[in-house]
């Protein structure tokens, strides 16, 4: 078998948790003879998301021509998020450390994973820009500085961030009460999870594609399909598609009942509840649907509201 590659994002300073957590679990994988890169954001450029539409476009019925080549994002030659997603296209692991601010993860790491829609690996495959998948797992590592009530949001948020990156999530785990850098050392157990992860993710590696699943607590969250502990009430989908509760993050669907062997509430999936799973290269299509079916009523009905688009382009008020 050909020698695994990984690749470790951390989002935290130099020496931090974060990067700590991170090379805990790489070590366990390059001593079992994976080739690891450790990619610090903070030493690289990475500009925001504009919101053009831009890579969109060039996807949908409207602007895409199979005759055309396809220019991707318009930051691309600007910052270095290029060659960083480039490079991790040719990964068989990635493992991700971030820090928690606001119960979310830092506004580094969401400049970064926000700029992947450009890259959507199912449609580079699609069109031939990336040649081969390289099926890539992934581990996802929260820190913070306090225990789970005040990162509510961290891995859920991370994991939102797997489905355009087309990362399949084995492991996940939340580091706690870890603030000043080197805390997390003060926690051998912590340290120990993360390590385990390592072998998680050489263990899914090692795993045939069709094969591979979660290796994680397997009591982790309320989402039976990837662990997430963030369920709502589902709304109407905009083709119809309704469930009563859903998974805020990969939006399974289906009721919310109690686990009996934990006695803690359980998303049990209906029968048709993973159509709109984001997991899935095709039920993601759908959504590149929704775009492009708006996007074309957009076209149709602009003319209607030209005057009043024009009215607020030109309306300015004082700034700072």
């Amino acid at each position: 078998m050909a020698q695994h590659k990984v690749m470790g994002i951390c989002a935290g300073m130099h020496g931090g948790n974060s990067e700590i957590a991170l090379k805990a679990a790489l070590e366990v994988l390059r001593d079992k003879g994976a080739e690891c890169e450790l990619i610090n954001l903070f030493d690289y450029n990475i500009l925001p998301c504009t919101g053009c539409e831009g890579c969109t476009m060039q996807m949908g019925d409207i602007a895409q021509h199979p005759e055309k080549e396809y220019k991707g994002c318009v930051l691309k030659d600007k910052d270095d998020v290029d060659r960083l997603i480039t490079e991790m296209h040719t990964c068989n692991g990635v493992l991700i450390a971030v820090p928690t601010y606001d119960l979310t993860p830092s506004s580094l790491y969401t400049r970064f994973a926000q700029r992947f829609l450009a890259y959507e690996l199912s449609f580079l495959l699609q069109i031939g820009v990336v040649k081969e998948n390289p099926h890539t797992v992934a581990g996802l590592i929260s820190v913070g500085g306090s225990m789970h009530d005040w990162q509510t949001f961290s891995l859920e948020s991370l994991q939102a961030t797997m489905f355009t990156m087309s990362l399949q999530v084995v492991d996940r785990y939340m580091v706690q009460r870890s603030a000043r850098p080197g805390s997390i050392l003060t926690f051998p157990e912590q340290v120990e999870r993360c390590r385990q992860m390592g072998e998680h993710i050489w263990e899914a590696m090692e795993t045939p594609v069709d094969q591979r699943h979660w290796l994680g607590d397997p009591d982790d969250g309320v989402c039976p399909n990837c662990h997430s502990s963030l369920v709502y009430p589902g709304d109407k989908h905009w083709d119809g598609v309704e469930f009563p509760w859903e998974c805020a993050v990969c939006g399974a669907g289906g009721d919310l009942v109690v686990d009996e062997k934990t006695g803690r509430p359980k998303l049990k999936i209906a029968e048709n509840g993973l159509i709109r799973d984001r997991n899935d290269d095709k039920a993601r299509a759908e959504h590149l649907n929704e775009i492009i079916k708006t996007r074309i009523e957009f076209y149709q009905k602009k003319d209607n509201f030209k005057d009043d688009f024009e009215h607020y382009r030109k309306l300015e008020f004082p700034t700072v």
